[in-house]
């Protein structure tokens, strides 16, 4: 399996840092992607955390789902 590159590590690391600092998990991650229209399920979305393989749009969307206003990037 190839290796994660730093934009892949650091892209999924700031999702998963946003989740616990809102305190939402998958699953609840889940239905609030459903809330806004995007159809997930909870395997995908860990699947694709652990990865770190997903798009600049589905980061964006779980941003929305989660109402972050803002992330720090260091």
């Amino acid at each position: 399996m190839a290796e994660k590159t730093d934009w892949e590590l650091k892209a999924a690391n700031l999702l998963k840092a946003e989740l616990k600092r809102k305190g939402v998990t998958y699953s609840q991650l889940v239905e609030k992607l459903a809330d806004i229209g995007i159809d997930e399920r909870e395997a995908n979305i860990r699947n694709k955390l652990s990865r770190g393989k997903f798009t600049a749009a589905f980061l964006l969307a779980c941003l929305e789902a989660i109402d972050s206003q803002s992330v720090r990037l260091d």
